[in-house]
């Protein structure tokens, strides 16, 4: 059974790093929310706020891929219960397993290190500041299928877990 691997966390946590390795590794489908955002502002839409329309068109691509038995890993910050429940709806509306992961970064100098230095090959893309990070309303998960700390766990280990219960969670929902 396909299932939509839903990574969530605030910018510069390791999302983006994380899911790419994963989608080379397992082959799934990597939805980056920045890079849809980038895009949209690229075309001739008015895109002053694109408020949802990046989430809504990630969403019914994941629908699509998720109907066609392919695993799909959305990658975006999804700071509040809303955005986290809409995507669960995309996973349940197309039979499909989720999975919640909220990955952070608890060392607050390592995470200030890693948002400032890292550099994104992304036409149109600009990323928030320190400030902007800290500022940012983020609700707490009541619970998430998996935690990665990104200061304490390697890209490697992140990956090889997250395939692990990508691995577990489809079999369990097979078996239903």
């Amino acid at each position: 059974m396909p299932v939509l691997l839903c990574l969530s966390g605030l910018p510069g946590a390791g999302k983006t790093t994380i899911a790419r390795k994963l989608a080379e590794e397992t082959g799934a489908l990597w939805l980056w929310l920045d890079e849809i955002e980038a895009r949209m502002r690229q075309s001739h839409m008015q895109t002053e706020d694109l408020a949802d329309g990046g989430y809504a068109a990630a969403q019914a691509v994941a629908g699509g891929a998720l109907r066609q038995g392919y695993d799909v890993i959305a990658d975006c910050v999804n700071p509040i219960a809303l955005t986290r429940r809409s995507w669960r709806r995309v996973s349940h509306e197309a039979g499909a397993a989720h999975l919640d992961v909220e990955v952070f970064c608890s060392d607050k100098e390592l995470h200030r290190q890693r948002l400032e230095g890292r550099r994104v090959d992304l036409e149109g893309w600009s990323g928030p500041g320190w400030q902007d990070v800290q500022s940012r309303e983020f609700e707490p998960f009541v619970v998430a299928d998996l935690e990665i700390d990104t200061a304490k766990w390697s890209v490697r280990r992140s990956v090889s877990e997250l395939a692990r219960v990508q691995e577990e969670k489809s079999r369990e929902a097979e078996s239903v």
